[in-house]
């Protein structure tokens, strides 16, 4: 089912669903927290998401109500992101989802890559997902 199929349906459950559809979604969020962060500080700090897709992204965040996209007329044109109210509702839904993956997944380090140096901001090499 596609995401305006979905949507037409009054179930609490599939539009959130749908709003967080993607795995970038989350992380965008919780990249962005209670702050503004301009695209190029995103594009950082989230470096293993190429920046069409943190574009598409951004752009379904915020025709979601999860995002606002604040634009300044400057030279260099500069743009903002920030959670609205209903992003920042999500912070401690992902919070417990993070606790209950921690609570029942067991770590292998030599197949994964901890999430803490993407959502911290530490640069980590370029990877192919």
């Amino acid at each position: 089912m596609k995401k305006n199929e979905l949507m037409q349906y009054s179930c609490p459950l599939g539009k959130a669903m749908s709003a967080l559809g993607s795995k970038w979604k989350p992380i965008i969020v919780l990249v962005i927290k209670d702050r503004k962060l301009r695209f190029g500080e995103l594009a950082v700090r989230i470096n293993v998401i190429s920046r069409k897709v943190l574009t598409d992204q951004l752009r379904e965040m915020e025709s979601d109500g999860l995002v606002i996209r604040e634009e300044f007329k400057e030279i260099p044109p500069r743009v903002e992101y920030s959670l609205t109210e209903k992003g920042l509702a999500l912070l401690p839904i992902l919070y417990q989802l993070e606790e209950w993956e921690t609570k029942y997944h067991v770590y292998d380090p030599e197949k994964e890559k901890d999430c803490k140096m993407i959502l911290e901001g530490k640069k980590v090499q370029k990877s192919v997902m």
